[in-house]
């Protein structure tokens, strides 16, 4: 598969799934690969490429994407690919959720998304095509106890998806939007998840085990890629097999 002189925005592109699919964007011959993370000093891993830029940004500020919008058009010619992967976590039972932390979490996996969707789709759009993968969860899918927030985003995410996929392609356009479904990843946001709840989810998991990063960039490869031309508005579970 390959993203042979393309140009390819991921957020929360600093570390875990972000990272890996950066690095595999790179690999696979990207013409330009712009990791984007709020935390611009976790992105310092970056010089070590060529084909890859570092841009402080925050998803939940449309002033800065329309910013970053321009100066990537300037310094690279366009957009090709979108990866939404930005999110975050603010697990609690739902009597004990606060204002702050569902305004939060809501604000950057849901709006975050909608926000770069909304700066970035008018030059896919100018150019006639593009590929966009957002980032959802299992959990998005199958709900999960303590995570009111987090499922109510990711579920908004496909919803989106397969929104945008209908709604981007009217005219003709080739744009493409899909979304990926990760299960328990090996990153630094499951590492937070008590060891008990891992043993649970891992026993119940087909593969018996818990996925990688780079399990779930492959897939992110595959559907920004050409040779996913006729996909769209699918989305693609990477959990090991563990909800069948």
């Amino acid at each position: 598969m390959s993203l042979q002189g393309k140009v390819c925005v991921v957020t929360g592109g600093a570390q875990g799934i972000g990272r890996a699919i950066v690095e595999l964007f790179a690999e696979n011959g990207a013409k330009m690969v712009v990791a984007c993370d709020v935390n611009d000093s976790a992105l310092d891993w970056t010089k070590e490429r060529e084909n890859v830029a570092a841009r402080a940004l925050d998803v939940t500020d449309p002033k800065q994407i329309e910013q970053f919008v321009e100066q990537t058009r300037s310094e690279f010619g366009g957009i090709d690919v979108l990866v939404n992967n930005a999110g975050i976590t603010r697990d609690n039972l739902l009597q004990k959720i606060t204002d702050e932390d569902w305004s939060a979490v809501v604000a950057v996996n849901l709006k975050g998304p909608f926000n770069m969707m909304r700066g970035i789709v008018p030059v896919m759009i100018e150019q006639s095509a593009g590929a966009v993968v957002n980032i959802s969860s299992v959990v998005g899918l199958d709900g999960n106890i303590g995570q009111t927030n987090y499922a109510a985003t990711k579920a908004g995410v496909v919803g989106m998806t397969k929104s945008w996929a209908k709604e981007f392609a009217r005219k003709g356009a080739q744009i493409r939007v899909n979304a990926v479904a990760p299960g328990y990843i090996r990153t630094p946001m499951v590492q937070t998840v008590p060891e008990k709840i891992i043993d649970s989810v891992v026993s119940k998991t087909v593969l018996g085990r818990l996925g990688e990063a780079v399990d779930v960039a492959k897939a992110v490869l595959f559907l920004a890629s050409d040779e996913a031309s006729f996909v769209t508005g699918q989305v693609i579970r990477v959990d090991g097999g563990l909800v069948l």
